[in-house]
Formats: structure tokens, C-alpha cells, sequence
């Protein structure tokens, strides 16, 4: 971002290929297209192009969308997203870039920021973009995947893999969680958070937590742990034990562990760490407190052990943290 005399939007260019699933294409635009600074101005200028000249593009639904951008239009992106398509033809059958998608992509600028949703990482990786690098896909595409590109180091487990300038993700809700994990690190977690209240979405599901594979559904009747969760939001500052949470829920702390891993993901214990990062990111950004009263008011209790939880989640100190997005909100 600029100063405000000179306001430039971070432009999002969506590639738009044959067979794209319609949920997937529309993810940039509701995710980034909401975003705005202090001043309710926007942030991102999100267009959509194809690998054709302007016309229709197939779905894999009942109907076409009709595209205006031509590929020349990703020599202006910023970052360029691909989502999911489920015509890859030669890209996903041996891992080669058609002729089009090879002209479109000569378009992209050295420095670009790529993206990809499910299988949108097919394309990045028939380019070569992810070669000795970690990314991931859909969990049931994920072991083709690598047999296919047998240099990426493929992890099927986790809901998206940020590695810097290249961001991969699992199928469909997972982009969601991807575009706000954009937001949040171009421009804090008080912007993502207002995103995805728009969007009527969770704030944040971290990248680490993982995908939903083969674990059933709970009976509609079941017990689940909703209430643990807001009972332990509401209280972050105050010290909470493992059977504290499980007596809110009126299980055993054996019954509630397992079951809230089915329904979350991660440990208890991992969860209510997010948490912390999560709160002591927010206070650190929005507010004036002292680094030790946002240790003890997101939890940490120390200074000494929310330095040692962010440098391990984030790699920076949370006065280095600070300082980036007291930085960032003076050029908005």
C-alpha cells in the first residue's frame, strides 16, 4: 500500500479455466472484494480472466460464466489465483501444461504472488512453480498429486500451505480459509475478522489444522463441544484446564479430547494455543497495552511465554509484530 494521496489497490487477478467448479471462482472476489482499510475504502481490486479472449467459460454446472479479461490482463496482477477446474485435460492426466495455459501464464510477472484452490494446484505445479516446494490439494487428489509431481513435498493433511510467494490449498471451504489467511497477513486480523463477518464465516481455522478425511459426521443428537469452545473464548485471560472444559460439556476429558478432535481437528490444548496467537495478534495490533498485559490478558500469563508461542507460530517477536502493522496502518 501507498499513502493515502495515492491510494493503490492490490490487484487480484482470478484465472478462470474451463470446468471451474462456480463456488470456487466466486471465493476471491466475496473474500478480498470485502476488504477495506480504516477508511471503509477498499484494499484489493479483484478481475477475472481466461485463458481465451473474453467470452463464456464452462462450469461444471448447468451454465457458463461469461469472462471479459483476456490472459493479458495477469501481466497487471499482484497475485493471481486459480481455482479448482475439473476439465484439466493433460494437466491432470500427465502433468502438462496445455498451449493456451502455457501463453497465459508467460503472461505473469516475476514476483507475483500465486494461489491456487484444489486443484488449481495442478496447473501451478505442471509450471514447474512448485518444485521442491510444500504444497498441498483436496485429500482425494492428493496421492496422484504426488505420484504426478514427484518434487513437491505434498501434505495432504492440512487445509493450506503458505510458503511466502506460493499458496496452495485443499478443496472448496479451504480456499475461503485461504483468501482470509491472505487478508490477515497483507493486513492484520482486524480487517480478515471484519471480512468474515461479512461473509458470515469462522475468523480463522488455521492452516495446520486438518482436513476432514473419512471422520463421520456426529449423530444430529450427539454431544459436540460448541459449548466448551464459547465457554473457553470467553474466559482466554483466566487459566483453563483440560476438565474444566470437559465438565461443560458434561463428559470425561477422555470422551471430550476424542470428540473434539472429530469436530476441530487438533488437540484441545492445540486450539486453545490458536486461540492465545490469535487474541495476543489482535490486541498487539488494535490497541496500546504493554506486551505484558497483552501476555496476560490473551493468556500467556508471561511476556517470556507469548514471545516463545508467536516466534513460533509467526517467527517474529510480538514487539517485531507490532511494529510491522503499526507500519502497514501508517501507509493505508
Amino acid at each position: 500500500m501507498t499513502s493515502h494521496g495515492t491510494h493503490a489497490l492490490h490487484r487480484v487477478v482470478v484465472l478462470a479455466l474451463d470446468g471451474l467448479l462456480p463456488f470456487e471462482l466466486g471465493i476471491p472476489q466475496r473474500i478480498f472484494g470485502k476488504a477495506r482499510d480504516a477508511d471503509g475504502r477498499p484494499l484489493y481490486k479483484v478481475v477475472t480472466c481466461s485463458v481465451r479472449p473474453p467470452g463464456p467459460v464452462e462450469t461444471d454446472a448447468d451454465f457458463a460464466v461469461l469472462v471479459a479479461n483476456g490472459p493479458e490482463i495477469l501481466a497487471t496482477a499482484d497475485t493471481v489465483v486459480i481455482p479448482a477446474s475439473y476439465e484439466l485435460g493433460p494437466v491432470h492426466e500427465e502433468g502438462v501444461l496445455t498451449p493456451e495455459l502455457v501463453a497465459a501464464l508467460a503472461h505473469i510477472r516475476p514476483g507475483t504472488r500465486l494461489v491456487s484452490i484444489c486443484t488449481g494446484g495442478y496447473v501451478l505445479a505442471a509450471a514447474g512453480y512448485l518444485d521442491g516446494r510444500p504444497a498441498t490439494t483436496h485429500w482425494m487428489h492428493a496421492e496422484h498429486f504426488q505420484r504426478l509431481f514427484p518434487k513437491i513435498k505434498v501434505d495432504a493433511e492440512v487445509l493450506f500451505v503458505d510458503d511466502g510467494d506460493i499458496l496452495t490449498s485443499a478443496g472448496v471451504a479451504a480456499g475461503i480459509d485461504l483468501c482470509l489467511h491472505l487478508v490477515r497477513r497483507d493486513h492484520g486480523t482486524a480487517v480478515a475478522n471484519d471480512v468474515a463477518r461479512r461473509t458470515v464465516v469462522p475468523p480463522h481455522r488455521d492452516g495446520g489444522q486438518a482436513q476432514y478425511i473419512q471422520r463421520p459426521v456426529p449423530e444430529p443428537q450427539a454431544a459436540t463441544t460448541t459449548a466448551a469452545r464459547a465457554w473457553a473464548l470467553a474466559r482466554l485471560d483466566e487459566p483453563i484446564q483440560l476438565r474444566d472444559m470437559a465438565e461443560q460439556e458434561a463428559m470425561s476429558v477422555r470422551t471430550f479430547t476424542r470428540r473434539f478432535r472429530e469436530e476441530v481437528g487438533v488437540s484441545p490444548g492445540q486450539w486453545l494455543t490458536q486461540q492465545r496467537v490469535e487474541r495476543a495478534r489482535h490486541l498487539l495490533e488494535t490497541s496500546d497495552l504493554s506486551v505484558d498485559q497483552v501476555a496476560r490478558d490473551a493468556g500467556f500469563g508471561t511476556a517470556q511465554s507469548m514471545r516463545q508461542h508467536l516466534q513460533a507460530v509467526l517467527g517474529v517477536t510480538p514487539t517485531g509484530y507490532r511494529r510491522t502493522f503499526r507500519a502497514l496502518g501508517a501507509v493505508r
